[in-house]
């Protein structure tokens, strides 16, 4: 596999769970205009735009010029000129190109309901009911009620995210369209985190562990960062909803601010206490796939699918430094416990080692076999942890760079890690739905387990392979 991420992988996982769920993974909304009154762009006809057609006409990929992210953009057309007449809908080019099937491209056409409901509304005006017409209309649709999750899975799912709190008591894992937190020293599943995306790629508990911070993602749909209550269960604070999967997500030292990234190329920070977003850093040119504080919190480190990885200053975005070393995707990222180096790790199988200050390498070490998914910096001593495709995971000295020791036992990508500085815990998920818990000290296994609830064959996918 020469992708992080693997949607056929996860596709045949949702066939096989056997579950009912929508086209776009979200429930749909009743699209039925009310007797009296105009068709509403805001409730109405923005959803089906979203959800059916901004994958391909989004800022980030605008076939033909043609961006749908904004009303704003919408109404200004793209290279074929305008898109839409008011009052005219024989006269607007969107709205023939999804009478006539083209739109949207090399997907299913919408339904017969869909497209008279559009045709409506460009009959009555087009008129804008939302906040503001340069406001992305994902962010003023109403928000989907996402399918539930199955009460028993019929097969394990890839590990695509795991947080441990930081005492070590509990480890949160996601789930299909839930995130599972599960009590380690009571060996239960605790809480079932519910109304989530379809899968969660990034969980990182608040350094007092009173909130668990959730990315997630429907591909191409729906991405989503949300703050929960890990010991009610409760959602906390839904900020942000974009287009596409949001990939890692990171509290700052001080637990005040939060920072996530994904697939639409944005890194955001919020402030926890009021929810509002600070900052909104568009400098990456491809995904972003990690995000990391400074030990002071005065500067954030990216991991990107173009190949760089990047510095910025955390209080006003600004991009401070550029490290294009890897040549390669880059998946991991980690700022060394004095803030005096930043690991990164991608495609091309090498930790590489850097100066913040200048982007300057200062080594590059091997021995993986495959892709590196993960790189962590233990900020109790001089010690680097790598998860990685090749099913090992590796620790090494930073100071020169040998390898230490190998931790073998995954049978598959482990994609997935996190470390509890209290107990001195490793835990690692991989693609075949295996947790393993690793003690730091001896490097011994002190627990492993499907994160599949109700998964009755535990003990033969064990002894497969």
């Amino acid at each position: 596999m020469q992708r992080k991420f693997s949607w056929m992988r996860i596709a045949a996982l949702v066939v096989l769970l056997g579950l009912g769920v929508t086209e776009t993974g979200v429930a749909q909304e009743d699209n039925e205009p009310e007797d009296s009154g105009k068709v509403s762009f805001a409730n109405e006809v923005g959803p089906i735009l979203v959800r059916r057609c901004l994958a391909c006409h989004g800022n980030q990929q605008a076939k033909g010029g043609f961006s749908l992210e904004t009303f704003e953009a919408m109404m200004r057309g793209g290279n074929a000129g305008e898109s839409l007449v008011p009052g005219e809908p024989d006269e607007s080019n969107m709205l023939l190109l999804i009478e006539s099937g083209e739109m949207p491209q090399d997907a299913d056409p919408l339904t017969k309901d869909q497209i008279e409901l559009i045709r409506r509304w460009v009959s009555e005006g087009a008129a804008f009911d939302g906040p503001a017409q340069d406001a992305a209309i994902s962010t003023i649709i109403p928000k989907g009620i996402h399918p539930p999750a199955p009460e028993s899975y019929r097969v394990p799912l890839a590990i695509t995210s795991l947080a441990f709190k930081p005492s070590g008591s509990q480890l949160a894992v996601g789930g299909y369209h839930e995130i599972l937190v599960w009590c380690r020293e009571c060996d239960t599943l605790a809480k079932r985190l519910s109304n989530v995306a379809e899968r969660t790629y990034a969980l990182e508990f608040s350094p007092d562990g009173k909130l668990l911070a959730s990315g997630s993602g429907t591909p191409a749909q729906v991405g989503e960062v949300k703050l929960w209550n890990p010991k009610t269960g409760e959602l906390v604070k839904d900020l942000l909803t974009t287009s596409d999967s949001v990939f890692c997500v990171s509290f700052s030292p001080d637990g005040k601010r939060l920072a996530a990234g994904g697939a639409d190329r944005a890194i955001r920070i919020w402030n926890i206490e009021t929810g509002e977003q600070e900052l909104l850093i568009e400098d990456h040119a491809d995904w972003v796939m990690g995000v990391a504080w400074s030990p002071d919190g005065k500067k954030l480190a990216s991991a990107s699918r173009d190949k760089t990885s990047k510095v910025f200053d955390a209080s006003n975005g600004d991009s401070l430094v550029t490290f294009p070393g890897h040549g390669e995707p880059v998946f991991g990222v980690s700022f060394g416990p004095e803030g005096k180096q930043v690991a990164t790790a991608g495609r091309d199988k090498q930790v590489r080692l850097w100066n913040p200050e200048d982007g300057k390498e200062i080594r590059a070490i091997g021995g993986h076999g495959n892709e590196i998914y993960n790189v962590i910096f233990l900020t109790d001593g001089p010690t680097l942890y790598t998860t990685s495709a090749d099913q090992t995971v590796r620790q090494f000295n930073p100071s020169d760079g040998k390898q230490i020791r190998v931790l073998e036992g995954h049978k598959d990508h482990i994609y997935s890690a996190s470390y509890s500085a209290q107990s001195r815990l490793l835990a690692t998920g991989d693609w075949r739905g295996e947790v393993r818990i690793w003690n730091l000290e001896d490097g011994t296994v002190v627990d492993s387990f499907i994160a599949a609830p109700g998964y009755k064959e535990q003990e033969q996918l064990a002894q497969s392979d």
